[in-house]
């Protein structure tokens, strides 16, 4: 008889899209779903990076190098020196978005059984790596009631094992929003060195912070040079989530040339998406101060519409575009379908993402959802009056 792989069947499936097929129903039944589930922005892609696309002359679509084009990766340097990160062309690798990026990062450093330690609720498709990659994932626990800051360095110290070979850290966070501060990266950055660990930082969200402290990237910690892998991608930051461009950045040489090994197998990244890469370099200084703000926007109203419900509560995101708020429900997972097969407020609904999937530790999160404001102020009240309305009337709400 014919069998699957193990690994298959224990892969995760994602909190972000499993509910499409419900959400997909209730549309074909006239209802407008609010999608706060998935970190899709609605913000314009700018027209200056896809018109460099549409005019770019190219008789034969070839291979690029494995590591990427080098004039992008040339212009990726510029990119990071006005981050504060000083590397050189030949520590770039250009990947298939920020997820090939984790991918060889994993590979690369980690072998199958060796423990990576995550602060949780994390971003979901980590645990998905893990599983391709047969590497364990150690959770340390953040908690919403303290805004989801940074665990006690003693649980790092107290989850190290032999089989540890990594920390991964997200910054600013996804699910949670929260944005580390310099002196909690430079914590987490003295225990890699003092354990010999690799420090994996997933930067995609950087020109998303909301405090007035710089996003201190691990590329700016004193003498990590060998622990530190930079995770990246262009997703988020223009808006480009097709484009499937990112970039692991290392300046390990070993780690480096393993990489390319691995590279070299998928021959090399997206041509054309190089290109329109290449040209968000150029776009001007203060391109981001826009969207940043309207990002702030619709932070504020988001999570004051939630603090103003009924046994609600928000902690205030310190960057990203993400929200995980804890409901006076039974199960996240239940009332999430629910949300888009029985419920409707006026001909609309919401569609949410159970934090469940977000935690590794069975049980924690049951009562708590993640919310992305990437849709228009608009919709985020719009959103927030169903989700309002479904509270009063869910059948397992927790609270009279």
């Amino acid at each position: 008889m014919l069998t699957v792989s193990k690994r298959g069947v224990e892969m995760p499936a994602s909190p972000i899209r499993k509910l499409v097929p419900y959400a997909d129903a209730a549309k074909k039944r006239g209802i407008k779903v609010y999608h706060l589930n998935i970190g899709q922005p609605d913000v314009e892609t700018p027209p200056a990076i896809m018109d460099a696309v549409r005019k770019v002359k190219m008789p034969i679509l070839e291979y690029s190098h494995s590591a990427g084009n080098e004039s992008y990766r040339k212009k990726l340097t510029e990119y990071y020196a006005k981050a504060g990160i000083q590397v050189n062309k030949d520590e770039i690798l250009v990947t298939a978005g920020g997820s090939e990026a984790i991918m060889f990062a994993f590979f690369a450093c980690l072998d199958a059984g060796d423990e990576v330690i995550i602060p949780e609720p994390l971003y979901a498709n980590y645990l998905g790596f893990a599983c391709q990659t047969s590497v364990k994932v150690v959770p340390i626990r953040s908690a919403i009631e303290t805004g989801f800051e940074l665990p006690p360095l003693s649980e790092f110290e107290k989850a190290i094992t032999s089989r540890t070979k990594a920390i991964l850290i997200c910054n600013p966070n996804n699910p949670t929003g929260y944005l580390y501060s310099r002196d909690e990266m430079l914590a987490i950055g003295e225990i890699c060195k003092k354990n010999n660990l690799y420090l994996f930082s997933d930067e995609a969200y950087r020109e998303f912070c909301y405090s007035e402290e710089p996003h201190t990237s691990v590329m700016h910690l004193p003498g990590l040079e060998d622990n530190a892998i930079l995770i990246d991608t262009i997703s988020k930051r223009y808006s480009a989530c097709g484009a499937r461009i990112g970039a692991m950045v290392t300046k390990n040489k070993k780690v480096y040339d393993l990489a390319i090994k691995l590279a070299q197998t998928r021959l090399s990244p997206p041509g054309l998406e190089q290109v329109l890469g290449e040209a968000a370099v150029d776009l001007p200084d203060n391109f981001f101060d826009e969207p940043r703000a309207e990002y702030l926007r619709r932070r504020d109203l988001l999570v004051t519409r939630l603090n103003q419900m009924d046994g609600v509560y928000c902690p205030n995101p310190g960057g990203a575009f993400y929200a995980i708020a804890q409901l006076p429900i039974d199960d996240c997972n239940k009332f999430c379908q629910w949300l888009l097969e029985e419920f409707s407020y006026n001909g609309q609904s919401v569609m949410l993402a159970p934090a469940t999937g977000f935690y590794v530790t069975p049980g924690l999160g049951i009562n708590e959802v993640r919310l992305a404001y990437v849709i228009n102020l608009e919709a985020i009240h719009n959103a927030m009056d169903c989700l309002e309305a479904a509270l009063k009337v869910y059948p397992g709400r927790t609270i009279n």
